[in-house]
């Protein structure tokens, strides 16, 4: 085994199993798929995964070392992905007041409004993933530490960091689309109205808790 295929083979576990320790990111998307379903859960991952992406580029480029070096910089997008966290913990708290009832068929005007209904459910779920991603400024200080560490010596940089961003998505996405058809398949135990409730609350107690924590921590 060639060093190269070695690096990228670490690479790849490394990231499997970033990607399976909870943050925010695990919580809206069970947050979503528990109450949405299997449709807006895989929207979710797709925001997710272009947050992702974005920050691995960033990362590859080398711009994302501005912002490690950038006190004010990282300031702000840390405060304002608190509050954004925070947000979306409160937000789930107060639809946990409100059941899930399904819509009765009588009430769909036309196929065609169901259809936008559900495009534009997805766009939600799509921008919920990508803000909570990118709106967390330690991804992208991880991204431009954790990079670097699995370009061999002698290999271009840019060419190696673009696969290395290709790698972390698919290592990410094999892993929250496995954890979404999960949860989906056992969605039938969330069925009560009560115990989904609950979820909700419990959602938004974390989500508020990664808000604060992010609020309060230093800088890595």
């Amino acid at each position: 085994m060639s060093t190269f295929t070695a690096h990228l083979l670490a690479f790849a576990g490394a990231a499997l199993l970033l990607a399976i320790a909870p943050g925010p990111a695990t919580a809206v998307l069970l947050r979503q798929t528990i109450r949405h379903g299997r449709n807006r859960g895989f929207a979710t991952v797709a925001g997710i995964e272009s947050g992702v992406f974005f920050w691995a580029v960033m990362a590859a480029l080398g711009v994302t070392a501005l912002l490690a070096a950038s006190e004010i910089a990282y300031t702000v997008l840390r405060v304002g992905g608190a509050l954004m966290l925070v947000f979306l913990g409160v937000q789930a708290i107060l639809r946990s007041r409100t059941t899930n009832a399904q819509q009765p068929a009588a009430e769909v005007a036309t196929a065609d409004a169901v259809v936008a209904s559900s495009l534009g459910s997805r766009r939600s779920a799509y921008r919920a993933g990508l803000v909570t991603n990118l709106a967390n400024p330690k991804a992208g200080v991880f991204a431009v530490s954790f990079l670097p560490q699995f370009i061999p010596s002698g290999a271009p940089v840019l060419a190696t960091g673009l696969l290395l961003a290709v790698i972390w998505v698919a290592c990410d996405s094999a892993w929250y689309l496995s954890l979404t058809t999960a949860v989906h398949a056992a969605r039938s135990l969330f069925a009560r109205s009560t115990l989904r409730r609950s979820v909700e609350r419990l959602t938004g107690v974390v989500l508020i808790g990664f808000g604060i924590r992010l609020a309060t921590q230093s800088r890595p």
